[in-house]
């Protein structure tokens, strides 16, 4: 199977275990030794058809039994059971949960009691925090200082409503955080090439990134320059996080708006790895909702304090 990255370099290290399961991880997130983590892939799993085979979401349509050995596997390559995991209930919010020894299983061997939580955080060793994805933006926090974690879920809603930051936010209220000792991960999502938004999206940008203009070359496209050069000079004046390609249309960059929003948090920008693998672009790898067409399952961010 052909890889596609978006960059020169492998930032997220491709994994075969031996139970078959394909998963990613990020090498910054290993050297802290305080976490074992992994992105899934769609390989490794038991699912069928539309599913295949690595999906982990019960509320799709797929087996319930499917589902349940696939959680069993991921569980396996983390060295824990599907006992240890709690996972997110994820509504394209801002909320964040903290996560204790008693919520242990909830949402995979045991139902959840809570809902609209798009970002979990923990401080309890070898509990499993679990996040879901199919496009949208997996967020990765390490603390090796306080030993705390925390994994969040963000789509355009969750990111111009900062999670990011507000992550790092709850985990400096809740363990004494400081982000100065937060290392992240970016991973895997939609490309800028593939993330087309309407005019009312890059409206709630505007909003919340209030310096960000598109300048002389947003004003250039007004005037009737091709959609080529457009790309061209966009990419060179001061705006990598959104560019006009049509009328009310706009590629939106989800990494990169990420990565200022850690930075606005305090996290070192040597501490931040940014994903270097879309999911639209690698269907046969990763679940992608656009290029499914919604016929899909979804992928899983884990990760667990040793």
């Amino acid at each position: 199977m052909e890889i596609k990255r978006k960059s020169g370099q492998e930032v997220c290290k491709l994994h075969h275990a031996e139970n078959g399961v394909t998963y990613l991880t990020f090498p910054g997130l290993e050297r802290t030794g305080a976490v074992r983590h992994l992105f899934s892939t769609r390989e490794g799993g038991v699912s069928e058809g539309i599913y295949r085979s690595m999906n982990l979401s019960y509320t799709r349509g797929d087996e319930r039994e499917a589902v349940d050995e696939n959680f069993r596997r991921i569980a396996d390559c983390l060295g824990s059971s599907a006992a240890d995991m709690v996972c997110s209930d994820q509504t394209h919010t801002d909320h964040i949960r903290v996560v204790s020894a008693e919520d242990r299983g909830k949402g995979v061997v045991r139902p959840k009691d809570y809902r609209d939580v798009d970002g979990l955080i923990t401080q309890e060793r070898g509990i499993v925090l679990c996040t879901f994805f199919a496009d949208c933006v997996p967020l990765f926090f390490v603390d090796p200082v306080r030993g705390a974690i925390g994994l969040s879920h963000s789509g355009w809603r969750g990111t111009v409503q900062k999670i990011g930051k507000k992550t790092v936010e709850e985990m400096k209220k809740a363990f004494g955080t400081d982000p100065k000792d937060v290392h992240a991960a970016i991973g895997p999502s939609i490309c800028q090439d593939c993330y087309e938004v309407s005019e009312d999206v890059i409206g709630e940008f505007r909003k919340a990134f209030p310096g960000i203009e598109e300048g002389d070359a947003a004003n250039s496209f007004k005037e009737g320059v091709g959609n080529g050069s457009l790309r061209s000079e966009v990419r060179k004046c001061a705006c990598p996080l959104w560019f006009p390609t049509s009328p009310g249309k706009y590629q939106l960059n989800l990494w990169e708006v990420n990565r200022l929003i850690m930075l606005e948090a305090g996290i070192p920008a040597a501490q931040i790895e940014m994903t270097d693998l879309c999911t639209c672009c690698n269907p046969d790898l990763l679940f992608s909702h656009r290029a499914s067409h919604g016929k899909r399952g979804n992928l899983g961010a884990f990760m667990k304090l040793l």
